[in-house]
């Protein structure tokens, strides 16, 4: 099928003065009322969909989670795992990878108790759930937890924690049970007097692993660019490679683990030393590793503000980090694939306010788009559930606006990127824009799904010969509050209706709203929408 053009109306001149939290209409459109006519006539933004072939492909677990080590501070807490809404919202959000890591990860030290072989490995789904009245006392005892974590994370100081089988199962159980793929993280700084990765400790987590037919993969370390300020230790990129090379050896020595995956370095976004690790790490590390992974977050949590979260020149520096690494990758390993191990919108924690709130909703749709177009195979949110502000679920187990975003993408939109050109001179920072094939568990094949994301204050009009064609699934993304305070709200709506679990274990309808044919649909102000044009026939997606 010929590319198509996608002539997209932009009421610009709404957008092109004040700051995008002035003047903000107080009247909330719906995709399915026509626009208001009006005797201005707005500027035509002329937009190319390269819908005859495909511009590349993601794994089909793109949009995958983290769970934060923190929660393992204590090891009480990874009972919440057995919360049944926990997982409930995590079988949501299937298929995907469920990374158990970060910083704390390289203070952790398997610690078995050696208790009965069957006394915690063939328990079933059902009898691993969290009775009712644990999970109130460990979510009150949780929020304390965190006030605790927050201040070891502003001093750097980090204390030991020993974990036994328990964390190892309840983590299994519950990727097992919830559909997800587990990839466990180990500690990279259980180091000998030369510096070399000691992997005796590793080597007994893996035996028991096996002992238990655990299937998982592996990464080892997290973020060894901050090992100095975290722990007073400097590692090589090279050594690391190396031992990320020994630990390849451990797995290959077992029946189990000697296809398992193992991705690494996890190293922080390209600045100074960061790029000399990941280089070193490159130079004797490439070979072992399934994927290469590294962190990115756009903003610092603590001083960063709303407007920062809505700024399009912000949103564009994921594309200059993601391409240095990406070139770094090629030159050492051209057909390696890069994932974002790591990453959400602001660093140390996420902001308080922000990152859990609707607004952050445009950093991560955005991340989602871009990284697909760029060549990112596989990103990991942080965090589906643990200590900081930047998390899907919140302190009392429930969906936050970006849990129910992600859903929506996992349900809409496929692995096929399809290209987008914008071939006229009017532009508008405000409105970014991706293509991919839908979701044929979803969809029939040939339907197409478009990414809008409207980050100015101002309704937009868009329209396209596809529109009047053939019916439109509609799923626009409001906040649950009018105005500046709706963007900084936890709760969020889907085509005018607020989402919230009816219980524990049933998610809302996420039905979009058909459109009849027409020429042109409206995208409210601060929104964000998925359009399914079902009846596209895009030659790319059959």
């Amino acid at each position: 099928m010929e590319s198509v053009q996608l002539l997209v109306l932009v009421l610009m001149w709404n957008l092109s003065s004040g700051s995008v939290l002035q003047n903000q209409t107080k009247t909330r459109f719906s995709p399915l009322l026509p626009p208001t006519q009006t005797r201005f006539s707005p500027p035509v933004l002329p937009v190319l969909l390269h819908v005859s072939s495909v511009f590349r492909r993601v794994e089909r677990r793109f949009l995958s989670v983290t769970i934060d080590s923190s929660l393992a501070s204590e090891e009480k807490f990874m009972s919440l795992l057995g919360s049944p809404k926990v997982r409930t919202l995590a079988k949501a959000l299937s298929p995907a990878f469920l990374r158990f890591g970060g910083t704390r990860q390289d203070f952790m030290e398997f610690s078995p108790i050696r208790r009965d072989a069957s006394s915690s490995a063939e328990k079933s789904c059902s009898a691993r759930l969290l009775p009712s009245w644990l999970e109130q006392r460990l979510k009150k005892e949780w929020s304390r937890q965190q006030i605790l974590l927050k201040r070891e994370d502003l001093q750097r100081k980090y204390k030991r924690v020993k974990f036994t089988e328990y964390t190892v199962d309840l983590l299994h159980s519950f990727s097992n049970c919830s559909g997800l793929d587990l990839i466990f993280g180990l500690n990279a700084l259980l180091r000998t007097s030369e510096n070399i990765w000691n992997g005796s400790n590793a080597r007994s987590l893996l035996q028991y692993c096996e002992s238990r037919g655990y299937q998982m993969d592996w990464e080892l370390g997290n973020e060894p660019n901050s090992y100095q300020k975290k722990a007073g230790v400097r590692v090589d990129g090279f050594q690391l490679g190396k031992d990320f090379a020994h630990l390849r050896e451990m797995m290959s020595q077992s029946k189990l683990y000697r296809h398992a995956g193992l991705y690494g370095p996890d190293v922080g976004q390209p600045r100074n030393h960061r790029t000399d690790i990941l280089q070193g790490f490159l130079q004797s590390g490439a070979g072992v590793v399934d994927a290469c992974t590294w962190h990115h977050y756009y903003v610092n949590g603590r001083d960063t503000s709303l407007e920062d979260f809505l700024d399009p020149d912000i949103l564009d520096t994921l594309t200059l980090k993601t391409l240095e690494v990406l070139e770094k990758v090629k030159q050492a390993s051209p057909e390696k694939p890069v994932w974002l191990g790591e990453t959400s919108s602001a660093f140390g924690g996420g902001a308080a306010g922000l990152s859990d709130t609707f607004v952050a909703g445009f950093m991560w749709l955005d991340k989602l788009g871009l990284s697909a177009l760029l060549g990112l195979d596989l990103v990991m949110r942080q965090v589906f559930i643990g200590s900081g502000s930047y998390h899907l679920i919140d302190q009392n187990l429930d969906p936050l606006p970006d849990f129910w975003l992600s859903v929506l993408y996992k349900r809409l939109v496929g692995p096929e990127v399809l290209k987008v050109e914008f071939s006229g001179l009017a532009r508008s920072k405000r409105v970014r824009l991706y293509l991919h094939c839908a979701n044929t568990r979803s969809f029939s094949r040939g339907a197409v799904t478009l990414m809008s994301l409207n980050l100015g204050p101002r309704t937009l009009s868009i329209s396209s010969p596809l529109f009047s064609s053939g019916s439109v699934e509609a799923f626009v993304l409001e906040s649950g509050q009018p105005g500046e305070e709706g963007l900084i709200s936890r709760s969020v709506k889907l085509n005018g209706e607020t989402l919230l679990m009816p219980d524990d274990e049933t998610l809302p309808d996420l039905t979009g709203a058909r459109l009849p044919p027409a020429e042109r649909l409206q995208i409210p102000a601060f929104s964000l929408g998925f359009f399914v044009l079902k009846e596209a026939r895009a030659a790319a997606c059959r």
